[in-house]
């Protein structure tokens, strides 16, 4: 099993995607333009980070 999956993927040039970690299901914010990039944990309204309930 792959530790982390891509559940969104948005635009070709100017790239969004967020990846979950398997394992603990926090949800990541991926931003690449040209060939610079950046990682980022996605948080919700109260600061918190997004969770994804574990796949049953």
């Amino acid at each position: 099993m792959e530790r982390f999956k891509k559940v969104y993927t948005q635009g070709a040039l100017d790239v969004l995607e967020v990846w979950v970690d398997t394992e603990t299901g926090v949800n990541y914010l991926y931003h690449r333009t040209g060939n610079a990039g950046g990682l980022t944990v996605l948080l919700d309204k109260d600061g918190k980070p997004v969770v994804t309930p574990a796949e049953v």
